[in-house]
């Protein structure tokens, strides 16, 4: 049985609901706390779901429900700037049950998993801004920016790029790594054109790196990855008007043969600008009952399209951890052993994938002759050789000594 009672969640995104989820099956109550007055309701743009984190929401019955509003994205088909063709993959392997990965409205997914959180009987608090942590006797104290303190038997950071529990657990942990690109999105309606439902039709621009969807109901989801070399300066991407950031997406790609500035032009209103970060390596996860986990441990490019799924991973391993170890601290020393390598390593494919979206003239005439022979290598080799990505199983009857001690960590 566990040893605990409540395990206090900082971060009500992705992560944090779905570890409350996984904690209830496991028998340990919690509570998530999210810094912000309200709900993540019409907020951000869109994601991708892979296969493996579909395969984690599963064990916990909310695969379904996270593909209420979702499409299936079962590949990728990629082109240069002139149209190009450079090759097509399979974006993970198909389940047995036909089941492939998905794309589903930022907002869309939060509101689901948090409304499923509390019908479960996850309490959910608002306005809750960690300051710091203190350990006691029993285990740790939050204090929060509006002076109110809550005690529990662990502490776990779900709490994303720039998390506070981070710098509590670490305070000379690093920063982000600044990726070179900037991301953004939209959606277009009234646009035709000649591609699949659901398919990911990825174009290496000359100047920038365009990407569209088209939903099943017609409307195309879009995103671009605009170069900025210098990491841009706090403020400056919110004070960019959006009629010149309109104006600067066009310009970039008025040189390529794509649909990009048709589909902009289309678009009522652009996803404001971010920089985009990953952590290469985050030296210390644990410390005195507290735990970092998703994109406060590792964040990944979007380019790797797994950011969500490894946060649900982490969350149904993390409560098996606590539901099979004597303590917190032996729960999280096993929970790191587990996740490490495997999320360093799915990190590291992501900056290499985004490294080939800004490239210069002379690599780009390079970039476009190789990979069409690395597509043709990789669509040979199948399943296979994304199979460490895609094909992470979690048996959540298993003990937990058994996947650290008998399988290899993927």
């Amino acid at each position: 049985m566990p040893s605990m009672n409540e395990v206090l969640i900082i971060g009500g995104g992705i992560a944090g609901p779905v570890t409350a989820m996984a904690l209830a099956r496991a028998g340990i109550d919690s509570t998530v706390y999210e810094a912000y007055d309200r709900t993540a309701d019409g907020v951000g743009a869109y994601l991708t779901f892979a296969v493996n984190g579909l395969d984690a929401l599963a064990v916990l019955g909310l695969d379904e429900l996270a593909a209420r509003h979702a499409f299936a994205t079962p590949s990728a088909v990629f082109r240069n700037g002139a149209g190009r063709w450079l090759g097509e993959l399979p974006l993970g392997p198909a389940r047995a049950d036909g089941r492939v990965g998905m794309t589903i409205r930022r907002a869309d997914l939060y509101r689901e998993l948090r409304d499923e959180a509390i019908r479960r009987g996850v309490r959910v608090e608002y306005g809750k801004r960690l300051v710091h942590v203190e350990r006691t006797e029993t285990g740790v104290l939050a204090h929060f920016e509006d002076g109110s303190r809550a005690h529990g038997d662990a502490l776990v950071g779900a709490d994303g790029l720039r998390s506070r529990v981070r710098t509590v657990i670490d305070p000379l942990a690093p920063a982000g790594r600044y990726t070179g690109l900037l991301n953004t999105a939209g959606y277009a309606d009234g646009v035709q054109v000649d591609a699949k439902a659901g398919v990911a039709n990825m174009y290496f621009g000359k100047r920038c790196f365009f990407c569209y969807f088209r939903n099943p109901n017609g409307q195309l989801w879009w995103f671009a990855n605009p170069p900025r070399p210098a990491e841009p300066a706090p403020g400056e991407l919110a004070a960019l008007s959006p009629e010149a950031f309109r104006a600067e997406l066009l310009d970039l790609f008025s040189v390529d043969d794509t649909p990009a500035t048709e589909i902009i032009e289309a678009t009522e209103e652009i996803v404001s600008p971010w920089g985009t970060y990953d952590y290469p390596l985050t030296p210390v996860w644990r410390r005195d009952r507290m735990v970092i986990i998703g994109d406060a441990a590792h964040a990944t490019s979007p380019a790797a399209g797994q950011g969500a799924s490894m946060a649900c991973e982490d969350a149904v391993e993390l409560a098996r951890c606590l539901r099979d170890a004597p303590d917190p601290e032996d729960a999280f020393a096993a929970f790191e052993r587990l996740r490490r390598d495997r999320v360093e390593r799915i990190v590291a494919m992501g900056k290499r994938n985004g490294d080939q979206k800004a490239v210069g003239p002379v690599a780009r005439v390079v970039r476009d002759l190789v990979l069409p022979v690395v597509f043709r290598r990789m669509a040979r080799a199948g399943a296979g050789s994304t199979a460490w990505v895609y094909d992470y199983a979690i048996d959540w009857d298993a003990p937990i000594h058994e996947r650290v001690s008998k399988r290899p960590i993927q």
